[in-house]
């Protein structure tokens, strides 16, 4: 009897040791479900942050776009740049987003052309993202990625501001956004055959503002400049209607870029996020100087509008590599990237191509340089500089060529894409739009 009596206590022992651990196994099952699902949660409330952040840019371009055009231009100008994230947005929904990722094996062919189809396709039940891990919602990834593609053409708005039509900019910019800007970027992120040779753009230096740059210098040659532009071999300052209103849209897009930039880590990721942040600030204020002392140099004044335009080219030369070049070349990098941008503006007055806002200047010239860049400073070193000049130079002349053709196709065709001598001179706003952008109304 004793013996069948311990046998029992023994075996409530035992069953009592199993519940314990099936207990702690079930309580470490849900623990890691629950910081996986904590995981997935806090990447993709990041990657919201950072969509509304890139959001918030399409502002800052329409602040410093009609800061820098003339106060008769000025309804236009925000006409355009309203619409430019809807046409973006829509475009990207309908092609452009299968157009950039269209299923292209990873390390494997030399892909150039894919498409998977209309509208988004979605694995089942709208899961994750595949290419990032699956870190956040194929929604979110969307969004962000749209935000992007708007991006590259309100560049070339700011370039043609002034004196192109509305229906021929809008026109410009569906094309553009819905078949070439996602077409070139398949080529890297979406594993075509740029990715495959091992060029490398971490955020858009070449893919997004090179390629929106070399759009804006198509539209500026076929367009020709403005009226009284250049004259007996001088060039004349055409007034912006706000250097306020520059300064503000210029700080919205500085702070645009922590989601430009951050969001491009794919992730929120504490280590990877905080390192691209300081490369990134640190490049603007690098940048900022850079133009602050060439415009000195070269005007004998204190230009701000040098400035300004040398920030945006510091945040323009690091976003090829912000996650692969260390603080400390990331200044050098800015601040060559503000010196090229003063020298290139110079440049294109010297061959009277007429850019309101610098475009051309800050996100090509300085987009081409930080792409490049990552072939120097890189601390993988896996990065070719011949590699990154291959992928410019591909990219380059595919945008390039391809803006031209769709701006000159348009041009020949019924009255061209310039509005008439008479609009242009009284201002588009009162003719296009029938209102102004500055109105002072004195009581009678």
């Amino acid at each position: 009897m004793s013996n069948l009596i311990t046998s029992l206590l023994d075996s409530n022992v035992l069953l009592a040791d199993a519940a314990v651990a099936t207990a702690e196994v079930a309580e470490a099952a849900t623990s890691e479900a629950v910081g996986d699902m904590g995981l997935f949660t806090a990447n993709n409330v990041w990657m919201m942050l950072c969509t509304a952040l890139v959001f918030i840019m399409h502002l800052g371009f329409a602040g410093v776009e009609a800061g820098f055009g003339q106060a008769k231009n000025t309804v236009n100008i925000l006409f355009k740049n309203t619409l430019t994230p809807i046409i973006g947005l829509l475009t990207y929904f309908i092609c452009g987003f299968n157009l950039m990722y269209p299923g292209f094996a990873e390390g494997v062919g030399n892909e150039v052309f894919g498409f998977a189809g209309f509208f988004l396709t979605l694995p089942e039940g709208g899961a994750t993202t595949s290419y990032v891990g699956g870190g956040y919602t194929y929604w979110t990834d969307f969004l962000f990625q749209g935000m992007f593609a708007a991006t590259a053409a309100t560049i070339v708005s700011g370039a043609v501001a002034e004196r192109i039509k509305i229906s021929s900019y809008l026109v410009f910019t569906v094309i553009f956004v819905g078949l070439v800007y996602p077409i070139v970027g398949s080529w890297k992120w979406g594993y075509g055959f740029l990715d495959d040779m091992g060029f490398y753009d971490f955020a858009g230096s070449t893919l997004v503002h090179s390629v929106g740059g070399w759009g804006a210098l198509a539209g500026i040659i076929v367009l020709g400049p403005r009226i009284g532009k250049y004259v007996d071999g001088k060039v004349i300052d055409k007034p912006g209607s706000s250097v306020p209103l520059a300064v503000i849209g210029v700080f919205l897009l500085w702070l645009g870029w922590f989601g430009f930039n951050g969001g491009s880590v794919l992730s929120g990721d504490p280590a990877a996020t905080s390192f691209v942040l300081v490369t990134t600030s640190l490049a603007a204020c690098a940048g900022g100087l850079g133009g602050f002392l060439t415009g000195f140099l070269m005007f004998k004044r204190l230009d701000l509008g040098m400035v300004l335009n040398g920030i945006l080219a510091g945040l323009v030369g690091i976003t090829a590599g912000a996650d692969v070049i260390n603080p400390g070349p990331a200044l050098l990098v800015g601040f060559i990237a503000g010196v090229l941008v003063v020298l290139s503006a110079v440049t294109l007055d010297k061959f009277k191509l007429d850019d309101v806002v610098g475009a051309v200047s800050v996100h090509l010239t300085c987009g081409v340089w930080g792409t490049l860049a990552v072939g120097i400073f890189s601390t993988n070193p896996d990065h070719s500089f011949l590699t990154q000049l291959i992928g410019v130079a591909a990219c380059g002349a595919t945008a390039f060529i391809l803006a031209f053709a769709i701006f000159f196709i348009m041009n020949k065709i019924g009255s061209g894409i310039r509005v008439s001598e008479e609009h242009e001179k009284e201002g588009m706003d009162s003719h296009e739009h029938g209102i102004r952008g500055y109105t002072i109304v004195y009581d009678e």
